[in-house]
């Protein structure tokens, strides 16, 4: 793959929060239609390296690169620009209250483009169908859905502008293991469908093993590791063993060597 394949790119990033420095030099690259997982133990930074990304926070040191632009460094037209090339859902959805699923979805249109009151609402509810929700689900508010659907209006939202790049907060957080498998198996088909790159956080084991094709294992500031799943889980390196050779660590991994075996 050439350098125009890179799609995120840290280098020697290190971000001090309050006095405590909390990424100490992170090194990573995330390749065209790659789906990479940030994983690590709670307080290991996992989230800042997004909110880094996502220009919510900005590096004490080092550079990074989206679509090979230092994200730091572009004009606020760069920026809006570069914005509209990814879609980002966050752990909570982050939905408006006040609007509808359909509202919600369409907002990113009725912001960012000058398309006639129709054609947003057509396309988001092409969107809508296109994660899996009924179209009777179009006039609910969220405190009228379920958490996996609410994930799945912020996902639909987060793809309304058609983005080369998905970035995922815990995508799969307080969803019950169906809904959990449903939508990794969703962000599956959307990458073979859309052409997506997706970079995630998560600490769902079965995410891991289900949906992606390398993971960065962030500890004491730095990436220790980032390698395929099943590479990972065989590190001679203490803090890795211990995150991934529990009893739940052990079962996702059985889990998905059986399905894969029994073709599935």
């Amino acid at each position: 793959m050439s350098a125009s394949d890179i799609v995120i790119k840290l280098d020697k990033v290190k971000i001090s929060i309050d006095g405590q420095w909390v990424h100490q030099g992170i090194n990573l690259e995330v390749r065209r239609k790659e789906i990479v997982a940030i994983v690590g133990s709670s307080g290991s930074g996992k989230s800042t390296v997004l909110r880094e990304i996502l220009l919510l926070l900005v590096p004490t040191s080092g550079t990074i690169e989206v679509f090979g632009a230092d994200i730091n460094k572009l004009s606020s037209s760069g920026v809006l620009a570069l914005q509209r090339r990814w879609g980002v859902l966050f752990q909570q959805s982050a939905l408006f209250t006040s609007l509808t699923a359909l509202e919600n979805i369409a907002f990113p249109l009725r912001e960012h483009t000058k398309l006639d009151k129709q054609t947003i609402e057509e396309l988001a509810l092409l969107k809508l169908l296109d994660v899996g929700l009924p179209t009777s689900s179009a006039t609910k508010y969220p405190a009228e859905l379920s958490g996996g659907m609410l994930k799945r209006v912020g996902l639909a939202r987060a793809l309304i502008m058609s983005p080369e790049l998905l970035l995922l907060d815990e995508p799969t957080a307080e969803l019950d293991p169906p809904g959990a498998e449903a939508f990794d198996a969703l962000l599956l088909r959307l990458r073979k469908t859309s052409d997506l790159t997706i970079l995630l956080i998560t600490h769902d084991l079965d995410t891991l093993w289900q949906t992606t094709d390398k993971v960065a294992f962030l500890n004491d500031g730095r990436i220790l590791e980032f390698a395929p799943i099943a590479q990972l889980t065989q590190s001679s390196q203490p803090v890795i063993q211990a995150y991934f050779q529990g009893p739940r660590g052990r079962a996702a991994q059985q889990f998905y060597k059986t399905e894969k075996h029994d073709g599935i």
